[in-house]
C-alpha cells in the first residue's frame, strides 16, 4: 500500500496498492522503487494484468495493474506490504511494459 498524493493531471492518486516492479539491486541501493498502481475500477486495458483477490496477493477486490501508469516513488510513500504476485503474473506485467516501451 502506498500514498500517491500529491499528483498532477491524470496520474493515479490516493492511498492504494502498488506493484513494485523494480529489481532487488535497485530496491536495495536507492531510496526509490519503480511501481505500477492498482485499481479496483477494472477497465481491461490492453495487456494489463487483472488480479483476483487471494491470500497470496492480499487484495480485497479484483484489481487491474495499471502498467501504463509506471512511476518511481520514494520508499517513504510505501506504508505496508499486503502480498505478492506469482512469477507468471510478474512476467505478464513485464511483457506489457515491454510492449508499451517498444517503438
Amino acid at each position: 500500500m502506498a500514498n500517491l498524493q500529491p499528483v498532477k493531471g491524470s496520474e493515479q492518486a490516493g492511498y492504494r496498492p502498488v506493484l513494485i516492479i523494480s529489481g532487488n539491486l535497485l530496491n536495495e541501493q536507492l531510496d526509490i522503487v519503480i511501481t505500477c498502481p492498482l485499481t479496483s475500477s477494472v477497465k481491461h486495458y490492453f495487456g494489463n494484468l487483472i488480479l483476483e483477490p487471494n491470500r497470496t496477493n492480499g487484495l480485497r477486490h479484483k484489481s487491474e495493474v495499471l502498467t501504463f501508469q509506471i512511476r518511481s516513488i520514494s520508499k517513504y510513500r510505501l506504508e505496508k506490504k499486503i502480498g505478492e504476485i506469482t512469477i507468471p503474473e510478474l512476467k505478464t506485467v513485464l511483457e506489457t511494459l515491454n510492449d508499451i516501451l517498444r517503438y
